[in-house]
């Protein structure tokens, strides 16, 4: 299989960046300490250059970036806007506390409550997702002067201490000692659905009537938030039947309780919609939102506020912040982003990219392939979920772990041009909302080669 080559005016690593990267491995491996990881068991990748969809590698191979890193570079690597942007406000205001104003800040939340629903205009700076979460739910329990917090079973939102609580994938399991007042439930997944569901509709109504039940068996005065992923991510990227997150919103609305729609991943035009929960035609009561907001160039989160809450602390100190909350550098980057979106219209292109390309690739792959489960997805967020038999439904990697097979298709994937994004039996197709068609045919291609890799354990 030929790999095609990015364009002609973007250049390799030199030989001085390939010996950069030599020695930044060296170093890393002596001095740095990797997330989620057994640190003598990886032999992680250097990644020595990156440009629009492409990265290099530490001896100098081109990948295709079908990962988006962690589904956070929406826009791409190296972005000139952006990267301008961040020199020049460098060059003005590098850093300033959080409670003086400075305009990128300003602009910043400007343009991200304009592009929430109606009544939610204040936003609330953090450094990342998990701790958008962690305010969320504070602002929530506040507001309602309730505790508990209702999340769901394959689902994550971070890993600090109440983040990981509300989490619920196998990360939360060495870390959660149970005290944060959650309460889980089952979430719709008709592929494996847990209320024995053969239809959409039958697994959006039991899934509510579920939740419903739950509400009430707990004690629905206790409960302050609901927290959803509008459309999970590393989970699976299950979309929710149509209806469910309408059917949430309801619940959450008749009981009481505060929405808080986890937009860490799915939001930004992932999802070929600025926000996923748009897909439900609902409004929450607190958004919380990190990676796209503006590709990951410089760490933001943040969670944007309905004035409802809000007006709860206009009078009242909100107790809660960060010494670098609404940080000048990475509010320039996200005032960038969201303006070349606009105007390179890169939401239109992740549908459009979801619809003519990727969702139609896959369905083929699908076809091709008797290790391809299923395939789902909308937008740039789609997921390839691979079974040893179509019948049984066995995964090729156990739920919360990988295996061998898992790890030839991966190798399969980077030995010929491309990055993939992977979790347990699943490779997540998660490219740059604004990737070029060709290289999202490109790296389908590469994709049907590695799942014939995964082909060879069906069966087995």
């Amino acid at each position: 299989m030929s790999i095609n080559t990015p364009p002609v005016s973007i250049q390799g690593p030199t030989t001085a960046e390939l010996a950069a990267g030599r020695r930044a491995y060296e170093l890393d491996r002596k001095h740095v300490f990797h997330s989620w990881s057994a640190q003598n068991l990886i032999t992680p990748m250097t990644i020595t250059k990156a440009s629009g969809s492409w990265v290099w590698d530490g001896e100098g191979n081109r990948l295709l970036d079908f990962s988006s890193q962690l589904v956070n570079t929406n826009i791409g690597h190296q972005h000139p806007g952006v990267v301008a942007a961040i020199q020049a406000q460098a060059a003005k205001l590098c850093t300033v506390a959080p409670q003086h104003v400075n305009d990128a800040r300003s602009e910043a939340a400007r343009l991200i409550s304009s592009l929430a629903p109606e009544g939610m205009d204040r936003v609330f700076f953090t450094n990342g997702g998990a701790e958008a979460v962690e305010h969320a739910i504070r602002m929530a329990r506040l507001h309602t002067g309730r505790y508990q917090v209702l999340s769901a079973y394959r689902s994550y939102h971070g890993g600090t201490h109440l983040a990981v609580n509300v989490t619920g994938d196998p990360r939360r399991t060495a870390n959660d000692y149970g005290d944060a007042g959650t309460v889980r439930f089952f979430p719709p997944y008709l592929y494996r659905s847990s209320f024995h569901a053969t239809t959409a509709e039958e697994e959006c109504e039991r899934a509510l009537e579920h939740l419903e039940q739950v509400i009430v068996m707990e004690g629905a005065a206790k409960f302050a938030a609901i927290i959803l992923e509008s459309i999970p991510g590393t989970a699976g990227i299950m979309v929710p039947p149509p209806g469910y997150l309408k059917g949430v919103r309801e619940l959450a609305t008749t009981y009481g309780i505060m929405l808080i729609a986890d937009e860490v991943m799915a939001g930004f035009g992932r999802s070929g919609t600025w926000f996923a929960f748009e897909h439900g035609d609902i409004s929450p009561d607190l958004i919380t939102f990190a990676k796209g907001v503006n590709s990951g160039y410089v760490p933001l989160g943040g969670v944007v506020v309905s004035d409802e809450i809000a007006a709860t602390f206009g009078n009242r100190p909100y107790p809660g912040g960060l010494t670098y909350s609404g940080h000048p550098l990475a509010t320039a980057a996200a005032v960038a982003t969201i303006t070349a979106m606009h105007e390179e219209d890169m939401v239109a292109s992740a549908a459009a990219l979801g619809r003519d390309i990727l969702g139609p690739g896959l369905a083929e792959l699908a076809q091709k392939h008797p290790s391809v489960g299923e395939v789902r997805g909308t937008g740039a967020f789609w997921a390839v979920e691979l079974v040893k038999d179509r019948n049984t439904r066995e995964p090729l990697a156990a739920y919360g772990g990988s295996s061998a097979a898992m790890g030839a298709v991966i190798a399969a994937c980077t030995s010929n041009g491309l990055l993939p994004f992977a979790n347990f039996n699943r490779i997540h197709v998660v490219p740059h909302l604004n990737i070029a068609p060709a290289d999202a045919l490109l790296g389908l291609s590469i994709l049907d080669g590695a799942l014939s890799v995964a082909d060879q354990f069906v069966g087995n």
